[in-house]
């Protein structure tokens, strides 16, 4: 491996010597034809007949003006704007600077763009079957991490555990660029709060997915794109943080495009300490009944008072690194390296005090869980694209290995003494295939179809030793300690066809079948299980334009949601000694199909994209938790050990409404708000028959203002609110957070200074009260307390609003699944 890497890297330094080519210079300026006001953010475009691509691009700056370099040859020249009628210069030759003088467009009142429509520029596109969240404008996510990001698009919420749901619905699926990445790692929660925000570019937020994409994932898809710049020459952009709680860190990303070969890298180092806290307050009934529901045994309730402080540290260093080589006019080939180094602590700190009947003092137990993790992960990646001959006409393929590796060892000491160890030891590999080919059929039509295999085989290593004071030694628990082997093979296959019928009317139909195979061995136990299972996922995706202002889309989707491999783990896990977690080998995928229906229409300066959705779902997974009536004896006292594990439900419904209302009052002020309501029905038993039918209404809403100060100062303010919810078991409060940024463009715009406080008020915390037969008890978790960040960014041969626009990056990306 090292050889090839070795000549890997040769082959590369001795492309970017023999490649180089004569840059010439274009500049210009555009204006608006009938006020000859100049028109900012509009972009040029430099189209090579020969290649059949665009070789590069810019945009014009707050006057108007261009300046771009540009590999010397023959190109057509394409000037665009929102809603002004492109302008194209035939047949240019150039090879000397030259000034192509002032280009005057022209208004466009005809219909919009085929199935594109653009809601707000550098910040929202809405397609027919996506939005896209450009994310380079937001403030309040500057040295922050990817989960950071995600808790400000529209549609997605962040609980105070890492949780990302998606319209309140956390079955979503995360992908890097349009496919499964090591990036997001075995457990996407940590691993996207350790990926810096300053990577991404862009998100996209599939509800309504096309069959081009997975069928995984019952709440839709989130897309992170990062960045990846196509400008000609070297550019890019670092970043360095400092904050409180103790936190720093470095990134940057950086592009050097000469000739036929664009070599990108973002790499960052990240060190943050992340103090939280929880505490429970438990009664429990202690009351035994029979067969027939009879009381036979009353004892006294007893009580417990729990609490944990958290205090984390976060270490993380992560890469991108990749080259793209145009081998032919018509063919590309580009491959990448990405690595992420996570060394991460975590010491919890765990107080148990015991009350009798009357609530009084008993006794306390003090218990101290230190753990370490060390989390990697390395992924190489090949793609290949040929355009052909009509414009649009393309074939791509794609293959994708990754290493991922995650350890975590932890010992438990009681009042001092080490009691415990555990480790867990977790290795995935998982390989993927894919291959697209787009055919254009006239003008206004397009034939798709497409082929992708996931390979992913996962070994979890689980070791219990527990201290044996006869022997004074850390024996094995065999009725805790584990191995799994778990493999999951899913080969799919699909085909689409969209069109535009007149101007107003545009569809995409698709199919996709999917056979996915499991197989779960247990070694430990002797258990092995197999499960094969295929099935069909019909999109329909339809789009009519009332107006270059108004548009109706309507989209449907059918999605499964497959069990994860400690879902299915039949040995339990332990938090403490009074609570486990027990996977369910017997547990079934989940199917459910998706309707959304969604309006855009913008009112001069104001903007409204709202959706009405609704989603039947069977055999959904629910997390039940019960007395298993298993005893553990506390200082003297005995107490019931509680499992929680996941069962899958009859059947779920899912209503709900969201919009979203963009607001530009003058070029200094912006506001936008998202409010999400939705009603969750729930009906089937748990295993003891008892009946765990359900309906809640939850909500949540976000508001963000950004205003520019005098001086050019940004100030940015967002407001969460998550609304309570309930389900069988669990009443959660509200949870309302706050955030505020500041920032200055300094050296003339080619840095930035920001500062910004993550949950200014300290209130993103969880509260929540459970009820059962046998115990009820109230709880609260605060995962991360307030935090301060100052950041500093510094740009080089990359102007502000072209880094937050990108033009180009990633473009290639938009159909992909």
């Amino acid at each position: 491996m090292n050889k090839f890497l070795l000549s890997f890297l040769f082959t590369i330094v001795t492309i970017v010597t023999i490649q180089a080519q004569k840059d010439v210079t274009i500049t210009g300026k555009v204006i608006e034809k009938t006020t000859g006001q100049p028109l900012e953010y509009a972009t040029v475009a430099f189209f090579s007949k020969a290649e059949n691509r665009i070789v590069t691009g810019g945009i014009t700056s707050e006057n108007g003006d261009f300046s771009i370099p540009v590999p010397s040859g023959t190109y057509d020249i394409s000037i665009e704007f929102i809603s002004f009628k492109k302008q194209i210069i035939p047949n240019q030759t150039l090879t000397a600077n030259k000034n192509i003088g002032t280009i005057r467009l022209e208004a466009d009142t005809e219909a919009l763009d085929e199935i594109e429509i653009i809601a707000e520029t550098t910040t929202v596109e809405i397609k027919l079957d996506k939005k896209i969240y450009n994310v380079g404008k937001d403030l309040t996510v500057r040295g922050g991490t990817v989960s950071d990001v995600l808790d400000n698009v529209p549609s997605v919420a962040v609980d105070v555990e890492g949780n990302v749901s998606l319209r309140g619905n956390e079955n979503v699926k995360i992908l890097i660029n349009g496919k499964p990445s090591g990036l997001v790692g075995i457990n996407s929660t940590d691993a996207l709060r350790q990926l810096p925000a300053e990577s991404i570019e862009r998100v996209e937020v599939i509800t309504s997915p096309s069959a081009r994409y997975d069928a995984e994932g019952s709440a839709g898809i989130l897309n992170i794109i990062l960045r990846r710049s196509k400008l000609q020459g070297l550019n890019g952009a670092v970043t360095t943080n400092l904050g409180w709680p103790k936190s720093a860190g470095i990134s940057g990303n950086i592009n050097y495009r000469t000739g036929d070969l664009n070599i990108f890298n973002t790499t960052s180092y990240d060190y943050r300490e992340v103090p939280g806290n929880s505490s429970s307050y438990t009664q429990y009934f202690n009351r035994d009944f029979d067969s027939n529901g009879n009381l036979i045994l009353d004892n006294p309730d007893s009580y417990l008072d729990e609490s944990n402080e958290y205090d984390r540290i976060r270490k993380g260093l992560s890469t991108n690194f990749g080259v793209e080589w145009y081998i032919t006019d018509s063919a590309s080939l580009t491959g990448a390296v990405s690595y992420r180094n996570g060394d991460n602590e975590s010491n919890t700190t765990n107080t148990l005090i015991q009350l009798d009947e009357n609530q009084q003092f008993v006794s306390q137990n003090n218990r101290f869980d230190p753990e370490e993790e060390d989390d990697k992960v390395i992924q190489y990646s090949l793609n290949f694209m040929k355009n052909f001959n009509d414009s649009g006409h393309k074939l791509t393929m794609d293959f994708q290995y990754e290493d991922n590796s995650e350890d975590e060892y932890s010992s438990v000491l009681l009042e001092g003494f080490n009691t415990e160890n555990v480790a867990t030891l977790e290795d995935q590999t998982r390989i993927l295939l894919q291959a697209d080919y787009v055919l254009p059929i006239g003008e206004t039509s397009q034939f798709e179809l497409g082929y992708r295999g996931n390979f992913n085989d996962q070994d979890t290593d689980y070791t219990v030793e527990i201290y044996d004071e006869d022997t004074n030694q850390f024996e094995i628990n065999n009725n805790l300690s584990n191995f799994l082997n778990y493999r999951e093979y899913v080969n799919a296959a699909y085909t689409q066809f969209g069109s535009k019928i007149g101007s107003k009317f545009s569809y995409l139909l698709g199919l996709r079948l999917e056979n996915t195979r499991i197989t779960v061995d247990q070694p430990t136990s002797g258990d092995y299980s197999k499960n094969d299972y295929t099935g069909l996922f019909p999109t329909v995706n339809l789009s009519y334009e009332l107006s270059e202002d108004e548009n109706v889309t309507l989209g449907y989707s059918r999605r499964i949601r497959r069990p994860r491999s400690w879902f299915i783990n039949p040995f339990p896990s332990r938090s403490s000694i009074t609570s486990v977690f027990r996977g369910n080998p017997e547990l079934a995928p989940s199917y459910s199909g998706l309707f959304d229906l969604g309006y855009y229409k913008k009112f001069g300066k104001v903007s409204l994209n709202t959706s009405a959705y609704y989603q039947h779902a069977t055999d959904v997974f629910s997390f039940i938790s019960f007395d298993t009536g298993v005893k553990v004896d506390v200082n003297g006292q005995e107490f019931s050990v509680i499992e929680r594990t996941p069962i899958n439900l009859a059947e779920e419904d899912r209503y709900g409404f969201e919009f979203t209302v963009t607001y530009s009052p003058s070029r200094k002020w912006n506001i936008n708000t998202n409010f999400n309501i939705f009603q969750q029905s729930l009906t089937g038993t748990d295993p003891n028959g008892l009946s765990l039918d359900s309906k809640s209404t939850s909500w949540f809403a976000r508001l963000n203002n950004k205003y520019t100060l005098p001086g050019k100062v940004e100030w940015q303010t967002s407001l969460n609110y998550r609304g309570p919810s309930e389900d069988a078991q669990n009443k959660r409060d509200g949870v309302f957070s706050a955030n505020m940024a500041f920032s200055k463009d300094i050296f003339s715009e080619n840095a930035s200074i920001a500062l910004n406080v993550s949950d200014l008020l300290n209130s993103r915390k969880r509260t929540m009260d459970t009820n059962t037969p046998t115990y009820t008890g109230t709880s609260e978790f605060q995962w991360r307390e307030r935090s301060i960040n100052l950041s500093f960014t510094y740009r080089f041969n990359q102007q502000k609003k072209r880094q937050q626009r990108n033009y180009g990056g990633g473009d290639d990306m938009d159909f992909e699944g």
